[in-house]
C-alpha cells in the first residue's frame, strides 16, 4: 500500500507526469528536459529528485551529465505506472508536443555523433580508438563460428590452433617440426585444452583422413610449401563436402631476404596465381583480396582467399 501511495503521489503532479511520459520513451538529461518542457533547471532537478525518491526514475553518468530513465520496476508493462502513463498519454494536452520536441533532441544527438565520425573519416583506423583491436574483433567472430572440425596446416607452435579451440569441435594442428609441436602440446596441457591434436606431417601428405574436416586454414604458412599446388590438392582431399579452405598469406613481394630470414619457399602469391591453383585443386566459389598493407618497409601485403569444396 505504501508503494502504491508513493507512486500515485509522485505521478499526481502535471510536470512530473510529463517527465515520466518522456522518460518512458527515452533517456534524457536535465538540460534536454529543460529544452523540451521549457522549464528552469532547478524546477526540473527538483521534480526528478521527487521521482527518484519514489523509486520511479534512476540516472547514470554520461560524460559530464547524467541521463535519467524509468527504473526497471517502473517499466514493467503490468505495473501500476504503465497503466497510469497509458491513460495520461491520451489525456495530457502537452504530450504530443513533448514527444515531437523529444524526437528533435534525439536527432540532435545523432547529428553530433555523425559529425564526429565525419571528422574522423580517413583517420579512424589510424588513430587509437578505445576498445578497438584486431584481437577483440577476432574474439567476437570466433564466438559466432559454428563448432567445426578445423585443420590448422603449418601450425607452428600452435598459437592459432589453441585460439580456435575455444569454439571448434576439434582442431588438428599439423606441422613438420616436432619441436614446434611439442611446444604447442605443452601449452595446451598447461591451459587444460583437450580438443587440439598435434600431428607431425608435411603439406603434401597431411596426416588427416579424407573428408574429415570442415575448415582447413593456412595461416601465413602456404608460402613455406615447396609445392603449394599439391598442398591445396591435399587440403581439398581432407575437407568434407561443403567444407572451406581459408588462406591468409603474403601477396607477391620482392623482399628476397625473407628466404633466409623466415625460411620462405616463395615470395608470396599473386591473386590470379592463387585463384588458378585453387581452381585446379577442385575448389569453387573462390574469393581473393588484399585485406591489409604494412605501412613500413618492405610493405608486405596480406592476401585472403576463401574457397569451397562442393
Amino acid at each position: 500500500m505504501l508503494e502504491l501511495l508513493k507512486t500515485l503521489r509522485a505521478a499526481a503532479d502535471p510536470t512530473r507526469l510529463r517527465i515520466l511520459l518522456l522518460l518512458q520513451a527515452e533517456e534524457l538529461s536535465v538540460a534536454e528536459l529543460q529544452e523540451i518542457l521549457t522549464l528552469g533547471q532547478s524546477n526540473i532537478s527538483s521534480q526528478l529528485q521527487q521521482l527518484r525518491a519514489a523509486g520511479l526514475v534512476e540516472d547514470r553518468r554520461a560524460g559530464k551529465s547524467s541521463l535519467y530513465q524509468l527504473t526497471r520496476a517502473a517499466k514493467k508493462p503490468e505495473g501500476l505506472l504503465a497503466g497510469l502513463l497509458a491513460q495520461a498519454g491520451k489525456e495530457t494536452p502537452e504530450s504530443g508536443a513533448d514527444r515531437t520536441a523529444m524526437r528533435r533532441i534525439v536527432k540532435k544527438r545523432e547529428e553530433r555523433m555523425r559529425a564526429f565520425f565525419d571528422a574522423m573519416a580517413g583517420r579512424l583506423g589510424k588513430d587509437y580508438v578505445p576498445g578497438k583491436s584486431w584481437k577483440s574483433t577476432a574474439e567476437g567472430l570466433l564466438r559466432v563460428m559454428p563448432r567445426f572440425t578445423v585443420a590448422d596446416v603449418g601450425a607452428g607452435d600452435g598459437g592459432f590452433a589453441l585460439f580456435l579451440s575455444q569454439r571448434a569441435k576439434e582442431v588438428i594442428a599439423v606441422d613438420s617440426s616436432a619441436k614446434m609441436l611439442e611446444v604447442g602440446r605443452k601449452e595446451a596441457k598447461r591451459r587444460g585444452i583437450h580438443n587440439v591434436s598435434f600431428r607431425q606431417g608435411d603439406f603434401e601428405n597431411l596426416p588427416i583422413e579424407p573428408s574429415a574436416v570442415d575448415l582447413l586454414v593456412f595461416s601465413q604458412s602456404l608460402h613455406h610449401a615447396i609445392h603449394p599446388d599439391q598442398a591445396l590438392a591435399q587440403a581439398h582431399k581432407v575437407l568434407a563436402k561443403g567444407g572451406r579452405v581459408l588462406i591468409l598469406d603474403l601477396a607477391r613481394h620482392r623482399f628476397e631476404e625473407a628466404r633466409e630470414l623466415y625460411a620462405d619457399q616463395r615470395l608470396g602469391f599473386g591473386e590470379a596465381e592463387l585463384e588458378e591453383m585453387l581452381t585446379e585443386a577442385g575448389f569453387t566459389h573462390i574469393e581473393i583480396q588484399i585485406v591489409d598493407r604494412d605501412p613500413e618497409t618492405p610493405q608486405f601485403q596480406t592476401l585472403l582467399a576463401v574457397a569451397d569444396k562442393r
